[in-house]
């Protein structure tokens, strides 16, 4: 049965991965974007509302001049109708007497049930029907006197929509009010509504713009004391600095300040495992010697206590060794040039290899860094090139290569090798593939152990010479 496919990350896992620059200007992002399009789009609507109550204001006073126009006595015969010659003498502006002009007045007659009962209107308008729907006529006659405000589009060859003013007033020698009528067409009015709403959502998004770029840049400069802080515990860790500098701002410095205690409280540690352990160690081996030096005999007991002994003494220096790496592994800081330690190795087997004519050379790692302590490089290192002299017909060849991602290093031996069995054999604690070779069989396995706790690896395989390849890797990531 296969395993289910893991669930996919909720939007809250997301946002709790995200960087804090990154959580602060999304934040900032979608807020500024809220208030600044909201704030132009409420903006446009005031405009769009002031220039139609402008707009009114000049309706308004159209009517008013109608309303003087009508009440002037001359204007009108005893049976209330007017003139063509006297239609001229109504608010004689230019665009009331151009066809479609856009500006236009009436002034409607009204029925007793409520009907439109004749007109007399503006040249401009025309053939056009009176801009008042039925609506607004029934708001008008309602209300008497006061002006009413409404929309209206034209069917015809115009085809505008106006914006309309209308008012019932009530004359001598009449039953019925009639209703005067000033529109306006308001295309202009909405035209600049929006254009004024286009140029200030373009001002607003430059302005978004033109803030967000200017937020990014305080964000990066005030979260820069952050990335400081960790590559200065980077560089604490690859062991280029011994503790964090005490130059941070204030909102840092106390972070900075307790991280340096850590290190310190972490050295002390350390510090008191290698004294104990140093303590054990001496504690224990010398009842040991003890006893073998006492089980001379060559009674059936003296070899039982010589060979308990001997194993006893095997597996205190093995766990003492162990524990001496855990503690120096867990050492923050710690750095060892590469090369130096190798070559002094090479070195002294050179020399003590000489009589059998091994010869053991180094290629790489000028410049490589061993992320721990010499005594761990040593020991390591040291143990895979032994081990590789023993076994060795003439040559050893230890190759280094540093990359960005890991440290290698590969020691080769041009002996007779190992198949894959014996190879997962000898990386077993106390094996020995061969007993007429001298040793305990730990070699190989601490060396394995070491590796592990600095997060690398122990690899046996087949060595360009012939012989068997020991591969060390140390990732850097």
């Amino acid at each position: 049965m296969s395993d289910s496919a893991p669930d996919s990350p909720t939007l809250m896992d997301r946002w709790t991965r995200l960087s804090l620059a990154r959580r602060i200007m999304l934040a900032a992002a979608i807020w500024g974007l809220v208030v600044l399009v909201g704030g132009a789009l409420a903006l446009s609507a005031v405009y769009r509302a002031q220039t139609l109550s402008l707009l009114e204001e000049d309706l308004e006073q159209t009517l008013v001049g109608l309303t003087r126009e009508m009440t002037r006595e001359e204007a009108f015969l005893e049976d209330g109708r007017v003139t063509d010659a006297q239609r001229e003498f109504f608010l004689g502006d230019v665009r009331f007497r151009t066809q479609y002009s856009g500006r236009y007045w009436a002034i409607v007659g009204v029925s007793s049930d409520g009907e439109i009962n004749g007109d007399i209107r503006s040249r401009s308008l025309w053939d056009e029907p009176v801009p008042l729907d039925e609506d607004q006529l029934a708001r008008t006659l309602s209300h008497p006197g006061t002006t009413e405000f409404g929309d209206f589009r034209f069917v015809g060859p115009a085809g505008q929509r106006v914006r309309v003013a209308s008012r019932a007033i009530l004359i001598q020698n009449r039953e019925t009010p009639l209703i005067l009528v000033a529109a306006a067409d308001r295309a202009a009015n909405d035209a600049a509504a929006t254009r004024f709403r286009s140029l200030l959502l373009g001002t607003m998004i430059a302005l978004f713009g033109g803030v967000f770029a200017a937020m990014v840049a305080a964000i990066s400069f005030s979260l820069r004391p952050l990335r400081r802080i960790g590559d200065d515990i980077a560089e604490v860790r690859e062991g280029t600095r011994q503790k964090l500098s005490e130059d941070y701002p204030a909102e840092v410095r106390p972070l900075a300040d307790e991280l340096n205690k850590l290190l310190d409280h972490n050295r002390q540690v350390v510090e008191r495992a290698r004294t104990h352990v140093g303590n054990l160690a001496h504690a224990l081996k010398t009842p040991l010697a003890v006893l073998r030096n006492e089980a001379t005999g060559d009674t059936q007991l003296d070899d039982v206590v010589r060979r308990q002994s001997e194993s006893m003494q095997t597996n205190v220096e093995h766990y003492l060794k162990r524990a001496q790496m855990v503690a120096r592994a867990q050492t923050l800081g710690a750095r060892t040039e590469l090369r130096p330690v190798v070559d002094g190795i090479a070195r002294m087997l050179n020399r003590l290899y000489d009589a059998r004519g091994v010869n053991v050379s180094v290629d790489g790692g000028v410049g490589a860094v061993f992320r721990g302590e010499k005594q761990d490089l040593e020991e390591m290192v040291g143990n895979l090139m032994e081990n590789a002299c023993k076994w060795a017909g003439s040559e050893v060849l230890v190759r280094v290569r540093d990359t960005a991602a890991a440290l290698t290093i590969d020691v080769e031996d041009d002996g007779k090798g190992l198949t894959p069995e014996e190879r997962a054999g000898a990386l077993k604690r106390g094996v020995r593939l061969d007993e007429t070779t001298p040793g305990t069989g730990l070699g190989l396995s601490i060396v394995k152990e070491l590796a592990e706790l600095h997060r690398g690896s122990l690899e046996l395989g087949d060595a360009g010479l012939g012989g068997l390849k020991a591969s060390l890797r140390f990732p850097k990531a």
